[in-house]
Formats: structure tokens, sequence, C-alpha cells
């Protein structure tokens, strides 16, 4: 899948149409094209940045 399309579901329980938006909708309200539902598209993910683990004293010490 192409990283400039966002493919969404509509909510409508009675569509569930699956649209495909343009990135650059992201954050922005879109219309479903089959039931004229207000869409609002997602950010994307973020990823959380690594952090390494915190020390663990072994046991004993």
């Amino acid at each position: 899948m192409p990283s400039d399309v966002v493919r969404i579901i509509c909510p409508n329980l009675r569509c569930k149409a699956i649209l495909a938006v343009p990135a650059s909708a992201r954050g922005k309200a879109v219309r479903c094209r089959q039931c004229g539902s207000r869409i609002q598209v997602p950010m994307p993910r973020t990823q959380p940045a690594a952090t390494p683990p915190a020390d663990v004293p072994a046991a004993g010490d």
C-alpha cells in the first residue's frame, strides 16, 4: 500500500465502506461518499522512543 494513501472504514454501522484518502487529509474530517458521514482521519502513530531497561539490582546485593 502506498504511504501517500490512508485507508479508513466508515464508522456508520449501516455503511462500513472502506475509504482511501490522501495522506494530506490526516487530522482533518472527510465525508463518506456512500452515506455522507463525517469521519476524522487519524494522525499517524508515533513510535515511542526505545528506552533502555532500568538497572535492577541483582538479588542478594
